[in-house]
């Protein structure tokens, strides 16, 4: 199973169009992002901190339901 943020890079844009891609993009650019966890307390509470590049939790809870979403099919 992929780590949350393997899964994120999958979303990267060069010329973002929406508030995911956005967040790929940023999270690519924080080098203290938890690129291992697969734990969403641990990546929640990470960014309540530190993902001043968020413009809402909202845009992780999304990210997160896709990335849930993605490892139930498997």
């Amino acid at each position: 199973m992929k780590s949350f943020y393997q899964f994120l890079m999958t979303m990267r844009h060069p010329k973002p169009h929406d508030e995911l891609s956005q967040f790929a993009n940023n999270a690519y650019d924080d080098h203290s992002f938890p690129k291992h966890s697969m734990d969403y307390d641990e990546l929640s509470n990470y960014l309540e901190m530190n993902g001043h590049y968020l413009p809402s939790m909202k845009v992780f809870d999304e990210a997160w339901e896709l990335y849930r979403q993605s490892y139930q099919k498997v």
